[in-house]
């Protein structure tokens, strides 16, 4: 964006501002269901602002420096010094401007639903999706999220064939959005005597929650079941039949949740979870030309469909999408993800600015 775009859209961003400010001081308008999304609107705004004041200060400053420059010679080497830090902080500035007019997406202020599934590799794939699951609980907590258990069905060695979890709070999907994919571990699993390197997938989707008022279901679309709950190897962990498996028949997507002890909560979760993958599918036909359909973003956990790779032996991370390489397998593992997690959504931002 050129100097004359930069300073046409503060233009406008103050002029929404301050109209937004008279409109959110009616009554009507507080009471009235929008008001969630002015307020929100109006705080992006005030970022907009901030960072438009910022690149003001910078060009004044720049300008009086090369004003300086031109007519002190004795402090020409202090003054380039000044310059030089105040035209990289000022690309820098600008390049947030740029990002942030980008219109922020409304699901990433969600509820992040996340769906981890074991994928090729056996045991050593249901161990790998327990320390996915764990790393996403680590990150969450040092994000200050909450997380919350939905299904999960768990193996003798401690793995997960699956497990369903929620994490809400502030912009929880927005930060989890990009783990959608999948997840490729090398190591040497403990059960390998001849210490062979391992190789197995887990697949992650990332969802945000749908509410009830965006995906109306008709109850008569719904086959549901119960059955009773079932632990590692199969032993009954509930003498009543809580666990529900609720199918919509017109898109044929199964949902089933047990961890509850009541059927009326496990129903509610298995809801709730059906409610997502219904909105990200209507979501995933109505863009179909310009993001990937639901299979290839849950991938069929082959190893060669991968989205980023964990190699024990040499410590390392790499997502691919990216082409970010990290030597600290160990801190990411244990819920170090801000470096991924930023360089992706700092990708994704590029992408949308082109």
């Amino acid at each position: 964006m050129t100097k004359t775009g930069i300073a046409e859209q503060l233009a406008r961003s103050r002029e929404e501002y301050a109209n937004l400010e008279q409109q959110m001081s009616d009554p009507a308008v507080i009471a009235s269901p929008s008001y969630r999304d002015l307020t929100q609107r109006y705080a992006h705004l005030r970022q907009i602002i901030q960072a438009g004041k910022k690149w003001e200060a910078l060009r004044s400053s720049i300008a009086e420096e090369e004003e300086l420059w031109k007519n002190e010679e004795d402090l020409r080497n202090e003054i380039e010094e000044e310059l030089e830090a105040d035209r990289h902080a000022l690309a820098r500035i600008e390049t947030e401007f740029h990002h942030l007019i980008i219109p922020p997406d409304p699901n990433d202020q969600k509820t992040a639903i996340v769906e981890i599934r074991a994928g090729a590799g056996g045991d050593e794939s249901s161990l790998f999706a327990a320390d996915l699951f764990r790393m996403y609980v680590r990150y969450a907590e040092a994000q200050s999220l909450k997380t919350s258990l939905i299904d999960s069905h768990p193996t003798p060695l401690g793995g997960f064939k699956q497990v369903i979890f929620a994490i809400e709070g502030k912009k929880a999907y927005g930060r989890f959005r990009y783990e959608s994919g999948v997840h490729r571990v090398q190591r040497v699993p403990e059960t390998e005597s001849s210490g062979r390197i391992h190789t197995s997938t887990a697949t992650v989707v990332v969802l945000p929650e749908a509410e009830e008022v965006e995906i109306t279901i008709d109850p008569n679309d719904l086959k549901i079941d119960t059955f009773r709950s079932t632990g590692p190897g199969g032993q009954s962990v509930n003498t009543t039949d809580s666990a529900v498996r609720i199918t919509h028949i017109p898109t044929g997507l199964v949902v089933s949740c047990q961890d509850e002890k009541s059927q009326h909560k496990n129903r509610a979760q298995a809801m709730r979870v059906l409610r997502s993958r219904l909105k990200d599918q209507i979501e995933k036909e109505q863009e179909e030309k310009l993001s990937a359909t639901r299979k290839k973003q849950i991938g069929s956990g082959d190893r060669s469909e991968k989205i980023r790779t964990y190699n024990f032996p040499q410590n390392r991370v790499t997502d691919h999408r990216i082409g970010l390489t990290l030597y600290h397998l160990k801190e990411i593992l244990e819920g170090d993800l801000d470096e991924l997690v930023d360089g992706l959504h700092e990708a994704a931002m590029e992408a949308l600015a082109v």
